[in-house]
Formats: C-alpha cells, sequence, structure tokens
C-alpha cells in the first residue's frame, strides 16, 4: 500500500531551489524518483534508507534518511520521518550530503 507524501515548507522550498536552477535538472530528477520510490516503498534497496540517529522528529520518532544519488559528490539526501496519519511520510528537508 503507498504512503502519502507530505512536505513541509521546507522540503517545497528545497524542490523549488532545485528546479529554479536550469543546472541541477539531474539531480532533481534524481529526488523526484527517490520520492516515488519513497511513496511506494520506503525500503527499497536503491534508497539505502537508514535512521538518522542525530536527529528525532518532534514527537520523539524516528528520522530517516534516504538516498537520492550516491557515488556523487554533495549528492542528494532526502530526510523524513512517518507521519502524522497512519499511512503518511512527512519529507522535512531534501539537502546534499555534505
Amino acid at each position: 500500500m503507498p504512503f502519502r507524501i507530505y512536505t513541509t515548507p521546507e522540503a517545497d522550498n528545497d524542490l523549488e531551489n532545485l528546479a529554479s536552477d536550469k543546472g541541477l535538472d539531474k539531480r532533481l530528477k534524481a529526488v523526484r524518483k527517490a520520492l516515488r520510490f519513497i511513496e511506494m516503498n520506503p525500503r527499497h534497496p536503491g534508497l539505502n534508507t537508514h535512521k538518522y540517529h542525530s536527529l528525532k522528529e518532534g514527537n520523539g520518532g524516528d528520522v530517516f534518511e534516504s538516498y537520492a544519488e550516491s557515488d556523487t559528490p554533495a549528492a542528494y539526501r532526502i530526510f523524513w520521518h512517518y507521519g502524522p496519519g497512519k499511512d503518511t511520510i512527512t519529507v522535512f528537508s531534501i539537502t546534499p550530503h555534505p
């Protein structure tokens, strides 16, 4: 069963910034593909999803990091958590890996 993806204003802004820079079209495509994978199966092997232990979501729940890209300098990562609803995933940040 697919999840509903909710994006925070910060994640929306991250996507808008990617979309506004034509030089980042390839990265935007990778991020959109990763978001589709998260929607269908957040544990898809290509996402390399894992708990991000340095953060907790507002209610103390686990935060996860999924790869939109790998083996690329400044590869993009998607940070998310389950909720607020039963079948919902909240994406709160889409950012390049430092």
